[in-house]
């Protein structure tokens, strides 16, 4: 039979972050009329637990400052001269052959007079290849003599080319001309967040009588401490979840004219990261992972943080590694037996790469992305260490994390998180108004470098 979960009791999804002891948010009411008092539990139940979901950027994050609305780095582009769109003009067993390079985004071939290449076809399956030598360039056009006596391969469509070297005769004249060297420019702008908390002066001289506590520490029997506290933990939150689901404004946009955005992680590893679909279940899927990181950066560190069920599918795919796994007796590493607690779950493997697992709180919060179906994410993969960039503010190479937050400071004005009380209550004596306002501000932006060695799975 399989199991089922009654959708009752439920968990609530909106906050109470009221001002004022209520009876519609934390107190009952006491009929006084009535001879009987209650037996009161006076602090306050923690029945969610820690409510907060920021860490993610803390542990695989820096935060550093920065001077200016735009953010600008270069990356390092290929080493090594490769095309995987090409076309032959030449038949099969020809000597020579004009190849022509339909790669996106190349105006010039970066091959010169000179260099050796090698030539495979990229039909499913086909084992044939040629090597040869490039005598003459123009364009997107290069023409090859093969080292083959047969010529050219039978090739049914196009083939890919890469440059392993040159030759050159005795007493010939050296390479003709040069390779610039490649990178990539990227840039981000940050974002400004705000937040507020307000109460008036008499309300904060209210009494009440339940404790109540937050997950930064602060407790006592003032309501509107709790609220405070409570609206700097969900701001600190958002000063983490706005660089995870941040968008630039598209053109045309309805947010476009009051808004500009900013890319976070998610939208970086769309549009220039690697992305699987579906789950990850077994170790030949893993294998199609490591190919892709075989291609890109091959760092040999990376965390993978995901939901719940990805953590699930990881565990039980390593435990399966086992003769004993699939009766659950034993996972080799564990050495468990009847008289321990038998784990099973594993925090990291190594499969042509170091990966270790790591839960993500925030894809499993039911208050922010935990089941949602439209969009959903089950895990990011993310390389450890850090990688050296150019960066154009400093103008020098620096070493930079993966991922980082830039936020706005010099040294008149700091806004990596700002707090400040407006107000003639509480303290404050700035303003005539009898309240106390507690104001919140941040300016940042997610700075992630090396995207091509990030994996998003969905």
């Amino acid at each position: 039979m399989a199991l089922s979960v009654n959708s009752t009791p439920g968990y609530s999804l909106t906050p109470s972050p009221s001002q004022v002891a209520t009876p519609g948010s934390y107190i009952s009411d006491f009929d006084f009329l009535s001879q009987y008092l209650p037996d009161t539990h006076e602090k306050e139940f923690e029945r969610y637990g820690n409510r907060s979901i920021s860490s993610f950027l803390r542990l695989v994050g820096a935060e550093m400052p920065s001077n200016s609305d735009l953010i600008k780095w270069t990356e390092q582009g290929r080493l090594h001269i490769k095309y995987t769109n090409v076309a032959s003009a030449g038949s099969s067993t020809d000597d020579t052959a004009v190849f022509t390079v339909s790669d996106a985004g190349i105006s010039a071939v970066a091959i010169r007079k000179g260099q050796t290449v090698m030539i495979s076809d990229n039909t499913a399956a086909s084992t044939l290849n040629n090597k040869g030598i490039v005598t003459n360039v123009s364009g997107l056009d290069f023409t090859v003599a093969f080292y083959e006596a047969g010529g050219q391969a039978n090739y049914a469509g196009t083939v890919t080319v890469f440059v392993y070297g040159s030759e050159f005769a005795k007493g010939t004249l050296g390479m003709d001309g040069a390779i610039e060297a490649e990178s990539e420019i990227f840039e981000n702008s940050p974002i400004i967040l705000k937040d507020k908390y307000s109460v008036n002066g008499s309300d904060m001289a209210q009494i009440g009588w339940v404790e109540v506590t937050t997950e930064n520490g602060a407790s006592g029997y003032l309501w509107y401490l709790k609220s405070e506290h409570e609206t700097r933990l969900r701001f600190e939150d958002y000063l983490e979840t706005s660089m995870i689901e941040a968008v630039p404004a598209e053109a045309n946009s309805g947010a476009i004219a009051s808004a500009k955005g900013t890319e976070g992680l998610l939208y970086v590893l769309e549009n220039r990261g690697n992305v699987a679909q579906g789950q990850l279940t077994a170790l030949t899927e893993w294998d199609d992972v490591v190919a892709r990181l075989d291609k890109q950066g091959a760092i040999e560190e990376n965390v993978i943080f995901v939901d719940r069920g990805m953590s699930f599918d990881i565990d039980t795919m390593l435990a399966a590694q086992n003769n004993f796994g699939s009766s659950g007796s034993s996972y080799g590493l564990f050495d468990n037996d009847q008289d321990m607690a038998l784990n099973l779950g594993f925090t990291g493997f190594r499969r042509g790469y170091d990966f270790y697992k790591s839960d993500w709180k925030y894809l499993n919060d039911a208050t922010m992305r935990g089941g949602i179906i439209g969009g959903a994410i089950n895990g990011v993969l993310v390389p450890a260490g850090s990688t050296t960039v150019y960066d154009q503010v400093l103008g020098k190479n620096a070493k930079r994390p993966f991922l980082h937050v830039r936020y706005r400071a010099d040294q008149a004005e700091d806004r990596k998180m700002k707090s400040w009380i407006v107000g003639s209550a509480g303290g404050a004596s700035n303003s005539d108004l009898d309240a106390m306002e507690v104001h919140f501000l941040s300016e940042r932006a997610l700075c992630t470098l090396g995207a091509n060695n990030f994996f998003l799975f969905k």
